[in-house]
């Protein structure tokens, strides 16, 4: 769902589409090789002319038509930049306040996606909290762990968080200083043309010693601003998402004992309230991503 904010506040677009003669929120059909993110991405810029960066999820809407069930992923996408163009989908768009653009829809279900978007503020922090890719197996490697490098495999799933990772703005990238994890995020510091900041207290062995010390370090970062990116390791990723989502009150997933899971390869789309007058950040949403390689099942609370 694309929005921006206007002189009076929040604007949602809407989307007239001559073939049904209806104002609905722009979606499109996946591409092959591609996730539902950077579907969400191309499909809002070929029908509106807007560059978005996403946040949350909102909502899966499922609908029957003449070709079968449909199935759509909706996004709270904030529009960067562009213009509109008529096309042969899209002839006409208007951005509304949220108040008309309920009034304006076509169909309920977007309606539903609407409220969804507006029960949480629009301006939520976006992080991205990433388990290192595969490395090969821990007993087939005769040197240091911390030095234990990627494998093939493991290069092929970093690629995919590295194209993932700017379809939610990601400006800053941070990384426990293991070998594997730095690696799983470089391609990212090097797009940005950037650093890899180490974070020794979101390694498993800083982070053990004093839980509260690292989760503490994690969320500076996010006070700090921007859309990081943050690798860390299997070890202590469960324990920080479960911690802050206990403190949240949000539902997740249930991984492997009970705790949120973290596959190699892993994403967490963790959007958070950021402010002094709430007492500085605390999760608001959070989406996982099995894997950031295309056509992945999202999760979210």
């Amino acid at each position: 769902m694309l929005w921006r904010r206007g002189v009076h506040g929040v604007e949602i677009c809407l989307a007239h589409r001559p073939r049904y003669d209806d104002w609905s929120l722009p979606k499109g059909k996946l591409d092959p090789g591609e996730t539902l993110p950077a579907t969400a991405v191309r499909e809002i810029h070929e029908e509106t002319g807007y560059r978005a960066i996403l946040g949350r999820r909102l909502r899966t809407v499922r609908y029957h038509v003449a070709a079968g069930d449909k199935v759509v992923e909706y996004y709270s996408a904030a529009a960067i930049d562009g213009s509109f163009t008529p096309n042969h989908e899209v002839d006409s768009l208007r951005w509304l306040p949220v108040e008309d653009a309920a009034s304006a829809l076509s169909y309920d279900t977007d309606v539903d996606v609407l409220r969804a978007f507006t029960a949480l503020p629009s301006l939520l922090s976006t992080v991205l909290l990433v388990r290192h890719a595969k490395a090969g197996k821990r007993d087939e490697w005769t040197g240091e762990d911390l030095l234990r490098p990627l494998s093939p495999a493991g290069m092929r799933q970093a690629q995919a968080v590295r194209e993932f990772a700017p379809l939610f703005g990601v400006d800053r990238v941070f990384a426990a200083p293991l070998v594997r994890c730095v690696q799983t995020v470089q391609g990212i510091g090097d797009d940005l043309r950037a650093g890899v900041g180490q974070e020794p207290l979101l390694a498993e062995e800083g982070y053990w010693e004093d839980p509260d010390r690292g989760l503490a370090r994690l969320l500076a970062i996010v006070a700090a601003g921007g859309s990081p990116v943050v690798c860390s390791q299997g070890g202590v990723i469960p324990d920080v998402v479960s911690t802050l989502a206990g403190q949240a009150g949000l539902a997740l997933p249930a991984g492997k004992g009970g705790m949120a899971p973290s596959k190699k390869g892993s994403v967490w789309v963790l959007s958070f309230h950021v402010g002094e007058s709430n007492g500085g950040p605390h999760l608001a949403a959070a989406d996982y991503y099995p894997t950031a390689l295309p056509d992945p099942a999202p999760t979210h609370s």
